[in-house]
């Protein structure tokens, strides 16, 4: 076995070496890393250095982490064959495949074709952005562009962070069925950068009849959006004033409240399972009702040595807040993701929660129900917001 993987892993030194690699790929994963589907390996050149640019493929995001060629392949190694099963080197002259059958055999098959040249190492460049600057309108009235579509320099980050948050939202709704009209409600919209963006992809990219509305409490953002969105010619983009809690709507396809605070985010949540919505996504922001709970009952369980410090504590209410979200979720017919995604732009970590409507699910409602109440008992908590609006 060790004879085959360093024969397959020579031959990508090799190809690097002699400039005949043109490209590398890696699947049928076998690890524990949630998502993971492939790897994706190409040549590059980052600030005038030879890297290997490593693509992981996941459900609902890439992320591209680069390394020079010796650590490249030292974690190609790493990769074989624990990871994944298979792997295909094209080269100049032909293609070599890595597989493990079924049996843990490990087999190397060359195949040779004519002669290619290898394509020139990719160099810096701007990144593909669903959402282009150029002739948007609403990207200049928010102050992201000029006139002539150049982004602003203090702008950069919240143009990245456009496209990353449609990009992510971009692969969910893909599974949202139906070929009509597709209703969505943005929880929290604040100035509206995202929701400009995601109708501007929704009716130009995608070509779908969409009805967006924002949700916002702050009346002078709501005016100025609805100026800009009949000034852009949005025609189904609209902004509401009001509350999370107290918006209303009869039916969704999706709803999205992205950094909506502590329990604003359960309301979020609790009016997209009114609303029947098929997808639910949330990045909720801050963690106060559950922490408080905790905090006031000091219950003594196997983790109390951590959370007796305050930032452990901190760390903990936000998982036990959002498994129950997710919980919740997957009680009202969802099947749910929940996944920590990292911004372009250099923010912070933030955790997404994904609830997708199965109407095919068979819901084991009496066991998540007891998989609540044991986790509230065992961190002390008298009750989860979430739980309580909708009654569970």
């Amino acid at each position: 076995m060790e004879d085959r993987i360093q024969e397959f892993v020579n031959e990508v030194h090799t190809s690097l070496s002699a400039n005949s690699f043109i490209k590398l790929s890696l699947g049928n994963y076998q690890g524990t890393d949630e998502g993971l589907k492939n790897i994706y390996i190409r040549r590059a050149v980052i600030k005038k250095e030879d890297k290997l640019s490593f693509t992981y493929r996941y459900k609902t995001r890439d992320i591209v982490r680069n390394y020079n060629p010796a650590e490249g392949v030292a974690t190609l190694q790493q990769l074989l064959p624990a990871d994944f099963h298979i792997a295909t080197l094209q080269t100049t002259q032909g293609s070599i495949q890595f597989e493990v059958l079924k049996n843990g055999r490990i087999v190397v098959r060359k195949t040779e074709t004519e002669a290619r040249p290898a394509p020139a190492p990719t160099h810096d460049k701007a990144k593909h952005r669903l959402i282009t600057s150029q002739d948007k309108p609403y990207l200049q009235a928010l102050k992201i562009t000029d006139q002539h579509g150049t982004v602003f320099n203090n702008a950069q980050d919240k143009y990245r962070q456009i496209n990353h948050y449609v990009d992510i939202l971009s692969t969910l709704i893909r599974d949202i069925p139906g070929e009509g009209t597709i209703r969505i409600a943005d929880m929290g919209s604040g100035k509206g950068y995202l929701t400009f963006a995601l109708y501007d992809y929704l009716t130009n990219v995608l070509q779908r009849n969409a009805a967006v509305t924002g949700v916002e409490f702050r009346q002078d953002l709501v005016e100025l959006c609805n100026q800009i969105a009949a000034e852009t010619g949005f025609e189904g983009l609209h902004f509401s004033q009001g509350t999370i809690e107290g918006f209303e709507t009869e039916k969704l396809d999706m709803l999205i409240a992205l950094h909506a605070c502590d329990t604003a985010t359960d309301d979020a949540i609790a009016k997209g399972i009114r609303a029947e919505a098929e997808l639910i996504v949330v990045a909720p922001c801050c963690h106060k009702q559950i922490r408080r709970e905790m905090e006031k009952s000091k219950v003594e369980n196997d983790v109390r040595f951590l959370t007796r410090h305050g930032i452990f504590l901190e760390r903990q209410a936000e998982m036990v807040t959002d498994g129950i979200r997710a919980l919740i979720l997957e009680y009202f017919g969802y099947r749910t993701k929940v996944f920590e995604f990292i911004s372009d732009a250099h923010t912070p970590k933030n955790v997404m929660i994904v609830g997708m409507k199965d109407h095919h699910l068979t819901v084991p409602k009496q066991e998540i129900l007891d998989k609540i109440k044991a986790t509230r008992e065992y961190f002390g908590i008298d009750y989860h917001h979430l739980e309580k609006i909708t009654g569970i």
